[in-house]
């Protein structure tokens, strides 16, 4: 019943309007329907029957909270933060939502600065920590009224999204059911209305309201579902699961930019394995990168595919050790297929380094309409590219030269990837890591070793060099 009097409210609102296209009028219809018979009553799980406690909360977040409740606004610590701190993880940051508007939020704080167009936030900043507080967000309504705080496409992507309700609007406005859940200040209590503690629980991540919606809406929530499924080691909620290969092309109209700052998500957050796994499965991976996605499709040998399992083990690995990872390594792993494709099929036109040097050119170009690379990435990873044809020469100087080389070390690490992957002689892996490690009369021997073990050139003899007139050129060498 509820729903056919939204429906039937709708309708007058649509034929009043007389301009709203018939997509507009069933977006707004389907808000209006969700409104009706989403349920407002949260299930609210007292402090002593949940795992939150403040000393596992960063104190930056906890002065923010209370001094938002202390003003006489609802603060509640949401996202991320609570759904790890419940499954006993650490927290990487912690996000609070209130009732306060953002203008007030920075009246409350001499230390915070507004930002975003799309989604109008609050940075309190503490050092080097930052506390992101949003205001809660309510349902999206398509109508005019609002455009100047609201403004959604004709395929239903929301270009911006400042419209601001209660906190139950705000719970069905986020993306997946394990990230919405308030951690309330005022009474230590975690509030759900979504149904986020039953899926916690089950280990499943659930998009909340319609799939096809919300991916239209946003659609790197789709990148996001990948991430999160990898991170925590849930599975994919059928309905979630199930619109993604369809409506993987939507990512095209996402800027590169901010596919970029995904993709350093997706692969440096300790998961790059399993994350780029459900990104093949489910078909992300070639939006991202559709020439590395192309040159695996025709792999045999099947080495591309291991040279990008074992550079992403790698950094799962580093990351798990704490040591630093870099972008240029990890997407001169993620394109390297193509490149080294485009390599082998014109490096007998062009000669061998100025092909891998064209094809390293290409790829760049290639790749910046889908995700961007900032030059002092792409600076470095072209560069280690381009020094492996110099890893074949091991007389002479030339490896002395190379390990003087700003990019040696990394460039070496890559050529380990390419042995590991079948791609080079495991022995010049072994002959290259051993000289590296020598002393310096240890390597002159064995430059040594390695010229002596090389064949010589046979010359060849021009034809009538031995049968020359007595007014040739030896007669002019003898003079």
């Amino acid at each position: 019943m509820r729903g056919l009097q939204a429906l039937n409210g709708a309708i007058r609102v649509w034929l009043g309007g007389g301009k709203r296209s018939l997509d507009g009028f069933m977006r707004r219809f389907r808000k209006q329907e969700d409104s009706a018979i989403n349920p407002t009553t949260p299930t609210i799980i007292p402090r002593s029957e949940h795992a939150i406690t403040r000393s596992n909360i960063s104190p930056s977040a906890l002065k923010v909270l209370y001094r938002l409740k202390d003003a006489g606004f609802n603060a509640c610590l949401v996202g991320g933060g609570v759904r790890d701190l419940l499954l006993g993880r650490e927290p990487k940051d912690f996000d609070v939502a209130t009732d306060a508007h953002p203008e007030q939020i920075r009246q409350l704080f001499r230390n915070c600065r507004l930002i975003g167009r799309r989604f109008r936030l609050a940075h309190v900043v503490y050092g080097r920590e930052v506390i992101e507080v949003a205001t809660f967000r309510g349902q999206q309504t398509g109508g005019e009224e609002d455009d100047s705080e609201q403004a959604m496409t004709d395929e239903g992507r929301i270009l911006r999204d400042n419209i601001y309700g209660t906190v139950e609007e705000d719970a069905w406005r986020r993306d997946f059911t394990v990230n919405a859940l308030y951690y309330d200040i005022a009474d230590f209590s975690v509030r759900d209305y979504v149904g986020g503690m039953a899926d916690l629980k089950a280990g499943v991540l659930r998009l909340i309201g319609d799939p096809d919606v919300r991916y239209r809406e946003d659609p790197v929530r789709m990148l996001r579902a990948a991430r999160f499924a990898a991170k925590l080691g849930f599975r994919l909620d059928p309905a979630t699961a199930e619109a993604i290969p369809r409506l993987a092309d939507l990512l095209l109209d996402i800027s590169p930019a901010r596919i970029y700052e995904e993709v350093l998500k997706l692969f440096m957050s300790g998961e790059a394995v399993a994350s780029y796994e459900l990104l093949r499965q489910y078909g992300l991976f070639g939006q991202l990168f559709p020439e590395t996605e192309a040159a695996l499709a025709q792999e045999i040998d099947g080495h591309p595919q291991i040279l990008i399992s074992r550079a992403l083990e790698n950094t799962d690995t580093r990351i798990d050790e704490d040591k630093p990872v870099t972008p240029a390594f990890l997407f001169a792993a993620l394109l390297w297929p193509p490149v080294q494709r485009r390599w082998q099929a014109t490096a007998a036109e062009l000669g061998d380094i100025p092909a891998l040097l064209e094809a390293g050119a290409w790829i760049v170009t290639a790749q910046a309409g889908h995700t961007s690379l900032p030059k002092r990435f792409s600076m470095p990873m072209r560069e280690i590219w381009s020094l492996q044809p110099r890893f074949e020469q091991i007389s002479g100087r030339r490896p002395l030269r190379l390990v003087t080389h700003p990019r040696f070390r990394a460039a070496y690490d890559f050529l380990l990837l390419r042995g590991a992957a079948g791609e080079v002689d495991q022995k010049l892996c072994d002959w290259w890591t051993t000289f590296q490690a020598e002393s310096p009369e240890a390597r002159d021997h064995m430059l040594t070793a390695s010229t002596e073990k090389k064949p010589k050139k046979r010359r060849r003899r021009r034809s009538g060099g031995a049968k020359r007139d007595a007014g040739g050129s030896a007669d002019a060498t003898d003079s």
